[in-house]
């Protein structure tokens, strides 16, 4: 999930509220394109034709329009522990990286959000692979009716260790996603002929955006194996669609290599890039109307269509110091009536 500047104005649970509310509207908005991504990558759509919009049509007319967001409730519901787990981490890992002097340098910082990245996602690993079971299987002859069925059918019939599979590709594929992070974030700079401190709010999308496209390109392959491990088994129909039979992490690439060229391995990136900008784009809105929705009801702002601040208001007082000077000033006004017959 993308981070933004905290905001001293917002507490806490505001914060998180915000963001879990645009994370989820932006999840079940590109559902339907996360769909054709994990198919393709899988190999369902194999045989047929594999565009984002081709799929997603034979989807729909096979099982229904419900069915563009198959395990879009899980991943909705995963994302309050993912992003606690990620922001504990991450405050762990740039103590780490921190200097005596409390400095971190900016390959550091995106080692640290990386590493958060990737323990958030190991931790919450089995909803990733029960939304991937999801997503492969038919709506109309379901295996699986939800994320308790999932994760106790799983359970029951493939082992615990089931949950994790695919799991390393996790850990390995955060070495490409930190290395494109750097690249970007360095020639940022080059890209703008300017100064980072003074891009403009179009400019900073741009930035996410483009960030978003080249870790994704270069993890891509990373992600294609882990989500055919996910959805292999032999518990369910045609082994969950797999279109390669392989017998671990490295031989699946070398399947996918020999099936269909080297070009296999990015099967469904086109869906994925599709994503990127309505995604981030949803997202940074939502969570902006919610914030000023949140600033108004803490009364910094006149109105929560606008930014425009409350006359008078300290913009610098925390939420709970503004409200304590509120009730300060209301005790006092009171005291001051004078008392009449």
């Amino acid at each position: 999930m993308a981070t933004w500047r905290r905001d001293g104005r917002l507490t806490g649970g505001q914060r998180l509220l915000c963001a879990g509310l645009a994370g989820a509207l932006s999840l079940s908005l590109t559902a339907p394109l996360e769909l054709a991504t994990v198919l393709a990558q899988v190999g369902v759509v194999r045989g047929h034709a594999r565009g984002p919009w081709a799929t997603g049509h034979r989807v729909w007319r096979a099982e229904g329009p419900r069915a563009l967001w198959k395990g879009n409730a899980v991943a909705c519901l995963r994302l309050f522990p993912c992003s606690v787990v990620q922001l504990a981490a991450y405050r762990k890992f740039v103590v780490m990286f921190t200097d005596d002097l409390g400095h971190i340098s900016q390959w550091s910082s995106i080692m640290a959000g990386s590493l958060a990245g990737m323990v958030s996602t190991i931790v919450t690993y089995p909803t990733d692979l029960i939304k991937t079971r999801l997503i492969v299987q038919n709506m109309l002859e379901p295996s699986y009716r939800g994320l308790l069925h999932a994760f106790s059918t799983i359970y029951q019939q493939e082992g615990f260790l089931a949950l994790y599979r695919g799991v390393s590709l996790t850990v390995v594929g955060a070495l490409p996603f930190s290395a494109g992070s750097l690249l970007v974030h360095m020639n940022l700079e080059k890209i703008w002929n300017g100064p980072r401190d003074q891009f403009s709010l179009p400019q900073n999308f741009a930035n996410v955006c483009l960030a978003a496209a080249v870790t994704q390109t270069l993890s891509f392959p990373f992600e294609t194996v882990k989500r055919k491990m996910q959805a292999q088994s032999p518990y369910l129909p045609h082994s969950g669609g797999v279109d390669v039979h392989f017998s671990g992490a490295v031989d699946c690439f070398r399947q996918i290599v020999k099936a269909q060229g080297i070009l296999g391995l990015w099967n469904g990136l086109t869906a994925n890039l599709l994503k990127i900008a309505p995604y981030f784009g949803i997202m940074f809105s939502t969570f902006e109307f919610c914030k000023r929705i949140c600033l108004y009801q803490n009364g910094y702002i006149l109105s929560p269509l606008s930014y425009k601040l409350t006359p008078g208001v300290d913009q610098s007082l925390q939420p709970q110091e503004l409200r304590e000077l509120k009730k300060f000033f209301k005790t006092r006004k009171l005291k001051s009536k004078k008392p009449t017959l």
